[in-house]
């Protein structure tokens, strides 16, 4: 009788402590940032439309227009792999990724100076698209970044702490940040000319 207790109060500590729920939430943080990748892929893959829509229409805006597609060559060429996300990895995907976010910006200002670009379908197609992925990209860092907190709090708190680390080993993983410069971008606040 005393063994039957002993190993139910096993179970019942083991099935608590963490020892499903980590690897569950690596698990989950893991497939949240394939989704980042996924909707920076379908960005990336927007750009070269939307380059070629505006520059039929631009052709002397070349800067802007080879700004973009440096940024999305620079993109294209960093990948993270779950398994391996360093910070130093993780803040040059972030710095690549908020290059093409600025260069994307100037862009879609140059439609501003070309009423007829404004006016065309398709270039207000590709630019809906555009918003609209760059609102699904917001959207999968917003669950990455609970994704990690959730992660860090199970692998840093106790209880399930002490099973990670007598168990599973795993380290708090880096939480998602802007590069230093679009963080200072982004605390200016906006000007807006009527």
């Amino acid at each position: 009788m005393m063994k039957m207790i002993t190993v139910i109060f096993s179970v019942l500590i083991l099935t608590s402590c963490g020892i499903q729920s980590i690897p569950q939430q690596k698990n989950e943080v893991d497939a949240a940032l394939a989704e980042i990748t996924n909707q920076y892929k379908r960005r990336a893959d927007l750009v070269p439309n939307l380059v070629s829509a505006v520059s039929g229409y631009a052709k002397h805006e070349k800067e802007t227009l080879s700004g973009v597609t440096e940024a999305r060559s620079k993109v294209s060429q960093i990948t993270l792999n779950a398994n391996d996300i360093t910070p130093e990895r993780l803040e040059s995907f972030r710095k690549a990724q908020g290059d093409l976010s600025m260069a994307l910006g100037k862009l879609m200002a140059i439609s501003e100076n070309y009423p007829q670009l404004k006016a065309d379908a398709g270039f207000r197609d590709l630019q809906a698209q555009l918003e609209g992925t760059e609102n699904r990209i917001t959207v999968a860092r917003n669950r990455y970044i609970e994704s990690i907190k959730q992660f860090n709090n199970l692998v840093m708190i106790v209880p399930t702490s002490w099973t990670n680390s007598l168990f599973l080993h795993y380290k708090a993983l880096p939480q998602w940040d802007v590069a230093a410069e679009e963080k200072e971008k982004n605390e200016k606040p906006p000007e807006v000319k009527f």
